[in-house]
């Protein structure tokens, strides 16, 4: 309720609403997030009057003057928002008249709480999704830095979790590297959908006055404005399209996390996390946890539940606005917060960490992982690939029965299996030249590599 004490719509009614009721509707303790949107679209929207002649330019001037003066008040703390305000909207209006008088009660002519409400989410997911694809360019630098380090570091590949294929560290990160790209194009698609303004809907059929609906929006750096009144003040598309996105960025940054905490392992023991960005045990001593790893991983239901919640929310609301979109906010503001929180944590963790060349490399020579590049040695002399797979399915089993690799089979023993094996199948099947030799676009070679490196740097300008 206002600082007064009294609603604004308390005209309609008799009879007080319930404690109850004015606690279960408030709204206060989360939407206070939105004072700098609110306070932003309430002095665009003052201007606004004020040009068309709708109010006074001296109440335009006290009204923009109270706001500035309120805004500034919050950020340093001297101004406190008021639990017992219905919700972010009232505070402020109420704290103006109270301040101003008659100037402040005219400030919401020509709109709505709905269409106010929309304006300022469509504001704060257009900065919010700003920040984060910010932050989401330095966790991308932070990968390529990581992955011009390691061209030449060779690491297992896996498929199913079985050793599959010999790449590089660096190879690897770049596809969480692709992951990020599109995560910050989705986050721009997100702001491209976000940026039409929406005051002038009113409540849900636009208003009598003559609003210029065209100039809010460019005092506030929309492209357009909404085309529907009651769409405009009804749709959350674009909330739920930020939470979408922002779901996918921890969907990433959780399979990162979850190879992160294999590589840890003792098993793997392919990295190791920096001492600011691990923790120890109770009682183990010799513990070294990578906690943030797993909290990412953890966090990561949580803004599936946030999507699913909005979902649900909206799906059987009729038009327009109606209490249930209230639920909005939390379930935005959460995951906002999440994965501002994931990205702070995780980026500086990947920087840090400590790659172990040569147990990467040891582990890629375990496991026949040169067994693919032995086939093709063959179908690359004219054996149909079929055939070739079949003769190495059986080279492997012998060399299992026998415990020992493919580089250690006599050239007698290949060439009793095929005739088309000669000496250079030991260069076929090393290593680096596994790798070295796809230079296939998009592969891990590290010429090709490379290449990965230069498009994402380009795409990061």
């Amino acid at each position: 309720m206002p600082v007064d004490g009294k609603k604004v719509w308390k005209g309609r009614f008799s009879e007080k609403s319930a404690y109850e009721v004015d606690v279960f509707n408030s709204s206060i303790s989360f939407d206070h997030i939105l004072y700098q949107e609110d306070i932003a679209g309430s002095i665009a929207h003052a201007k606004m009057l004020g040009k068309q002649g709708i109010i006074s330019n001296e109440d335009t001037q006290g009204i923009v003057e109270g706001l500035t003066t309120i805004l500034e008040e919050i950020k340093s703390g001297q101004l406190s928002f008021d639990v017992q305000a219905e919700d972010i909207h009232m505070f402020i209006e109420s704290t103006l008249t109270n301040r101003i008088g008659e100037a402040g009660k005219r400030l919401h002519t020509g709109r709505s709480r709905n269409d106010q409400v929309a304006l300022d989410l469509r504001l704060y997911v257009k900065n919010q999704m700003s920040e984060i694809k910010a932050q989401l360019h330095q966790f991308e630098e932070v990968i390529i830095e990581q992955a011009e380090q390691h061209l030449h570091t060779i690491m297992p590949g896996y498929t199913h979790l079985q050793i599959a294929q010999p790449v590089t560290f660096a190879h690897h990160l770049l596809a969480y590297g692709q992951m990020i790209a599109r995560d910050i194009k989705r986050l721009n698609e997100v702001i491209e959908h976000t940026d039409v303004m929406p005051l002038g809907n009113g409540a849900l059929a636009g208003t009598t006055y003559p609003l210029d609906r065209q100039f809010v929006a460019e005092q506030l750096g929309f492209k357009a404005v909404t085309a529907n009144s009651l769409d405009g003040v009804s749709d959350r598309d674009f909330v739920m399209d930020a939470t979408y996105a922002l779901s996918m960025v921890m969907m990433h940054l959780s399979r990162l996390s979850e190879e992160t905490i294999l590589w840890c392992t003792q098993e793997f023991q392919f990295v190791e996390l920096a001492d600011a960005f691990a923790t120890g045990s109770s009682i183990m001593p010799q513990k070294k946890n990578p906690d943030v790893a797993e909290l990412v991983r953890g966090k990561t239901g949580r803004v599936y539940g946030n999507l699913q919640t909005l979902l649900t929310m909206m799906k059987g609301i009729p038009l327009a606005y109606n209490k249930d979109m209230q639920e909005d906010k939390e379930a935005l503001f959460d995951s906002v917060r999440t994965v501002t929180i994931a990205l702070s944590a995780m980026t500086p963790m990947i920087q840090t960490m400590t790659v172990k060349k040569e147990r990467m490399r040891q582990a890629a020579s375990k496991g026949f992982i040169n067994a693919t590049d032995c086939a093709d040695y063959l179908t690359k002399k004219g054996v149909p690939f079929r055939e070739a797979y079949e003769v190495i399915g059986s080279l492997v089993k012998t060399c299992v029965e026998e415990g020992i690799t493919l580089e250690e089979v006599s050239l007698e023993t290949y060439q009793s299996l095929h005739p088309s094996f000669e000496i250079d199948i030991y260069e076929a099947i090393d290593l680096d030249q596994c790798v070295m030799k796809r230079m296939i676009e998009g592969g891990p070679a590290p010429e090709a590599v490379k290449k990965q490196i230069i498009r994402l740097k380009e795409q990061l300008k």
